[in-house]
């Protein structure tokens, strides 16, 4: 009994020594300095001056913050609603017997395998060009030139814009997921409902969006877990239309290119930990809400 104590704890103790000085050290260590006027990162603990919630409030009035919360309160709920209809409706279709359907699911999923960036620049410099943009050749020779003529990338136009791409590249991701939920289903279910004559949108009613609340719920925790963490077309889009919370967080962390001076640990720490903060009562939210629904047809 006692060898396999032992053995328990000599292959549990990397991974546990691993877990604290990656992740648990750091989290302390921001939720701490939160609460402390700091510098900078590399600031010595005997320079850190206790603010206690000082961070928190200062926050709140910076006008910056407060419109980078209203942007992504926006992305989630908007680009949110969005991404999860359109990964449903291509998980219904790509559960379907169809031809090339595997080949349809890469395509989809394809965004996911390349860096945000990229994609980005791709949207930015390529898709939203009004010179020589996809859309703007499109629209043109489709004889739209209300649409040929948009200017996508006009300050009031570029959240608009940023969504779309935003959604683009996390359409696949969802629809993996509920794939996977509904192909998890008996196939007895369905076989039941054929013989009752349920078929199209009351399949999906009353057996696989029941079935797949599970789903739905995780989905909607890794969105939320996302869009706290939405940095990428933030900075590629650029501007003041497109800021979020995580921009803010780096640049009070880092400094920007042209005001170094402004860098503060402490602020960027309780924005950290308030984004961290939003997400756990979040998940907290839908594990209250959202139940799985099990039954027998």
């Amino acid at each position: 009994m006692k060898q396999t104590k032992r053995s328990i704890i000599t292959f549990m103790l990397p991974a546990v020594v691993l877990m604290v000085v990656i992740f648990l050290y750091p989290t302390l260590r921001t939720i701490t300095m939160s609460l402390f006027k700091v510098k900078s990162v590399t600031t010595p603990l005997v320079d850190w001056k206790f603010v206690g919630f000082g961070n928190f409030l200062k926050l709140f009035k910076t006008p910056l913050f407060v419109r980078s919360m209203v942007n992504i309160l926006k992305i989630w709920i908007y680009n949110g609603i969005a991404t999860m209809v359109l990964s449903m409706l291509f998980a219904l279709a790509f559960t379907k017997d169809i031809r090339f359907k595997k080949f349809f699911r890469t395509i989809v999923y394809l965004p996911n395998v390349i860096a945000a960036i990229a994609v980005g620049y791709m949207w930015l410099l390529y898709v939203y060009n009004s010179r020589f943009g996809l859309l703007t050749n499109m629209f043109a020779k489709l004889g739209l030139k209300a649409l040929a003529d948009y200017q996508w990338l006009n300050s009031d136009h570029m959240f608009f814009s940023m969504c779309i791409a935003n959604v683009f590249g996390n359409v696949g991701y969802f629809m993996m997921m509920f794939i996977a939920g509904i192909e998890k289903i008996p196939k007895d279910y369905f076989e039941a409902a054929s013989l009752e004559g349920i078929t199209g949108f009351q399949r999906f009613r009353h057996i696989i969006f029941p079935l797949t609340k599970g789903v739905l719920r995780t989905a909607i925790v890794l969105w939320t877990t996302r869009t706290m963490g939405f940095f990428a077309l933030s900075q590629v889009f650029s501007g003041v239309n497109t800021y979020t919370p995580m921009l803010f967080t780096y640049q009070t962390l880092f400094g920007t290119e042209v005001a170094s001076e402004s860098v503060n640990a402490g602020m960027a720490a309780a924005a950290a930990v308030l984004m961290t903060v939003i997400v756990v009562i979040v998940s907290m939210i839908l594990n209250h809400t959202i139940k799985d629904d099990n039954y027998e047809i």
